[in-house]
């Protein structure tokens, strides 16, 4: 795992939403420090991690943060959404009502965060033999209907969860630091030209 404390090129705020008890704090214990607790701990308005990752030639911050699904905290964790620049938004396979309120959340993005915003859905507790709610099929349709990728995944077992940072990383870099990148790149490119042509190294000859 990349180390914490490494310099890094940019900066990608994420957000971790869903009912309580779907297992966001997990997923991202699991992603951060590669490790998972059975015991269920309620997040307290919200918490956050770091991690840095090597995305494409690029060194990206990863700082993740993980609100409290209790309606009681929902006036505190709104102002987050607004920093947010990728969104997951997380149910529970074995938790048909953690689903179903899946719409509710997506208006609190809608309402609170950046309209560009980069959001995936995420159903987590996949490993379960048992008592799943929810289809793998269910969740695709659910995240087709408002345009957004889906993965599957278990803290428990790590699967998925990796991908799933990863590819809402990716998505954010497409949209955000790709086009900065470019317009940098190109801004330099033409104060390279016009130095050059002010120092006088044209080659072009003269009468």
């Amino acid at each position: 795992m990349t180390s914490n404390t490494a310099s890094y090129d940019n900066l990608v705020k994420l957000l971790l939403v869903g009912d309580s008890g779907v297992g966001k704090s997990c997923l991202l214990l699991r992603f951060t420090d590669d490790s998972f607790t059975p015991s269920f701990i309620t997040t307290v308005g919200i918490d956050f991690k770091v991690r840095t990752i090597d995305l494409d030639g690029r060194r990206i911050k990863l700082q993740i943060w993980d609100t409290a699904g209790q309606e009681r905290f929902r006036t505190i964790t709104t102002s987050y959404y607004r920093n947010a620049m990728g969104i997951l938004i997380v149910y529970d396979v074995t938790d048909k009502r953690s689903f179903d309120n899946i719409p509710t959340w997506i208006r609190q993005v809608e309402e609170h965060a950046s309209q560009s915003v980069d959001k995936l859905l995420v159903g987590n507790k996949c490993d379960v033999d048992t008592g799943r709610a929810v289809t793998y099929e269910e969740g695709l349709q659910l995240a087709a209907e408002y345009s957004m990728p889906f993965m599957e995944t278990s803290a428990k077992s790590s699967r998925g969860v990796e991908e799933s940072f990863y590819t809402l990383a990716k998505m954010v870099k497409k949209r955000v630091i790709d086009p900065e990148e470019a317009r940098a790149a190109e801004a330099a490119k033409k104060n390279g030209v016009d130095l050059h042509g002010s120092n006088g190294n044209s080659q072009a000859g003269c009468c």
